[in-house]
């Protein structure tokens, strides 16, 4: 009788449907659009943002203070004549949940995204230069930075003041982003992808390897 009761309990008939689907999917080394992420027609080649990243790493450092926590970060769009990046320059306003509270705290001041109008002279002539004027052809254009994550790294669970644009360049298929808990790999084939994290997002590096992308803020003035 009790083995009877058991079997008909539904989280008893609800584990044997769950246990008997197949899990295993490719679909995280694919991209999948969702709420707050979806892929552009514009589209830059590959092989040259990857010599464009080798000339940069010849040129400078990344910067930033939180290297030794796997986050480093390289500007290619400044206020103009300006010649060093402040630590909040590299970062800027955020908010976050930082606890079982789950209130909404902010961290760090905000940027005025629209006044980086200035593609830095050091990198002038390489191919980031062409991806630079392509995006800002076309949108308002704030901060444009290379932005590197460590193997088994993670972003805070947090939403910015404006969207961004990412175009991977050194990727893997354990490097996923989150946008209002949609999750997805973004492939580094050239692709340009909209991200709306102004909704809560995270990225995290699940793979073996760093994950490099060119991050641009959409500094849109209704915003």
């Amino acid at each position: 009788m009790a083995q009877d009761q058991t079997a008909a309990d539904p989280d008893v008939v609800k584990m044997k449907a769950w246990i008997s689907q197949d899990r295993v999917t490719d679909s995280v080394a694919k991209f999948a659009p969702g709420n707050g992420i979806e892929k552009l027609t514009l589209r830059f080649d590959i092989d040259e943002l990857r010599a464009a990243l080798d000339q940069v790493l010849g040129l400078t450092d990344y910067q930033g203070d939180m290297q030794d926590l796997g986050f480093a970060a390289i500007p290619l769009t400044r206020r103009p004549g300006e010649e060093k990046s402040s630590a909040n320059d590299l970062s800027g306003r955020y908010w976050l949940r930082a606890n079982d509270r789950y209130v909404e705290e902010p961290r760090e001041d905000f940027v005025d995204e629209a006044a980086f109008s200035e593609f830095v002279p050091i990198f002038k002539d390489t191919y980031f230069e062409h991806v630079h004027k392509e995006l800002a052809r076309r949108f308002p254009i704030g901060r444009m930075r290379i932005l590197s994550k460590d193997s088994y790294n993670c972003n805070s669970w947090h939403r910015d003041p404006e969207p961004r644009l990412h175009i991977p360049v050194v990727t893997n298929p354990g490097a996923l982003f989150i946008v209002n808990h949609h999750v997805t790999h973004l492939p580094a084939d050239g692709s340009v992808y909209f991200t709306d994290t102004r909704g809560y997002h995270s990225a995290l590096n699940g793979g073996e390897h760093r994950r490099v992308h060119i991050v641009a803020a959409l500094p849109y003035p209704e915003l």
